[in-house]
């Protein structure tokens, strides 16, 4: 690149090369046009106006991108379904959810991107819930001009992952509740737990095929959890007696459904109790009482993948690990806090 003065009557689609900088008394001091700006034609009275004739200009060799077109290619390369990004300034382009649902991060082409030289993109967190509108992404080049073949190397690593930056919308999936306990199933306390777990259900737009109820009887449980996917449940909630005591019986029922377990138990708490199980492919989770008491369980954690049409792994289960201790917050911020990050492993 190189630099030239011209006259500012010349100078319609160059590139500013410094700050120009307007002085109001008493009001405002500060650049009104900003090194890297492309100079328009009604930008040309104001330049007068502030007293420059004259402007230094860059002049783009072959092969230098400006900040700006650098910026939104960059952008245009990340973005994948479900994904809008706004206008650059300053080189800055912002990715936003064109849908509600759950952000997808193609982690290693992120980390891929990142280590070219000159160019930036920053994320959310992967498997982050969004909604339509959220911000995602953002994207910098750090210098007012980039070398073409940067990009064109972004660009291919953007092409060959498909892409990185998606949003994956929520799936209307069929789900049915088992509240298990003879205390419950015999009337002698209401049942709390179903009304908990509807209301985590209802706001990613699935649908609560039925709650039903069953005895402290692995055998009844495992009807039960069989009954549902022959009505054509998509995932089983069965909550309770999932401790170590003689009465807690889901996880033996869970079994006898003929479900294969998954991992029972899981490093979040609250949540150490949870159990993952499939029959077929039919998800049948086995919900702890912490289900129950706390806002933000592994349940929070696990149902949007579910609700997205992933299938649970045991090492997805392990990786919670990292983030699963809840601080229990007088005043509960998830998500936006450390509970869960290793969610965002997968």
């Amino acid at each position: 690149m190189r630099t030239q003065i011209i006259k500012i009557e010349d100078a319609v689609g160059k590139i500013l090369y410094h700050d120009i900088t307007k002085i109001v008394k008493d009001g405002f001091k500060g650049a009104a046009f900003k090194k890297g700006h492309i100079i328009q034609p009604q930008d040309i009275q104001q330049f007068l106006n502030l007293g420059k004739e004259h402007v230094y200009v860059l002049e783009l060799e072959p092969g230098e991108i400006h900040e700006d077109e650098a910026g939104s290619r960059l952008a245009k390369a990340a973005a994948g379904d479900g994904v809008t990004f706004s206008q650059p300034r300053e080189s800055k382009v912002n990715l936003f959810a064109g849908q509600a649902g759950l952000l997808k991060i193609n982690l290693e082409a992120l980390e891929a991107v990142n280590d070219l030289p000159d160019v930036i993109l920053s994320t959310l967190p992967n498997n982050t819930v969004v909604k339509e509108g959220e911000m995602l992404a953002g994207t910098k080049v750090i210098p007012l001009v980039v070398q073409e073949e940067v990009l064109l190397e972004a660009e291919k690593i953007a092409a060959e992952a498909g892409s990185i930056i998606k949003v994956l919308p929520f799936l209307e999936k069929k789900i049915s509740i088992i509240i298990t306990g003879n205390e419950v199933y015999k009337g002698r306390i209401k049942d709390a737990f179903g009304p908990v777990l509807s209301e985590k259900i209802l706001p990613y737009g699935s649908k609560v095929l039925e709650v039903d109820y069953a005895p402290d009887d692995a055998d009844v449980i495992a009807e039960k959890i069989i009954l549902s996917v022959e009505k054509g449940a998509d995932i089983i909630l069965v909550s309770g007696g999932m401790s170590v005591d003689p009465d807690d019986v889901t996880p033996l029922g869970i079994r006898l459904s003929g479900a294969e377990i998954v991992k029972y138990g899981s490093p979040v708490l609250p949540g150490a109790m949870f159990l993952m199980a499939y029959r077929g492919n039919v998800a049948v989770l086995g919900m702890p009482a912490c289900g129950m008491y706390f806002r933000t369980t592994v349940l929070d954690l696990l149902l949007p993948l579910l609700l997205v049409g992933e299938r649970i792994s045991r090492r997805d289960i392990v990786k919670l690990a990292h983030g699963g201790l809840c601080r229990s917050c007088p005043r509960c911020r998830y998500p936006n806090c450390t509970f869960g990050i290793g969610v965002s492993q997968k």
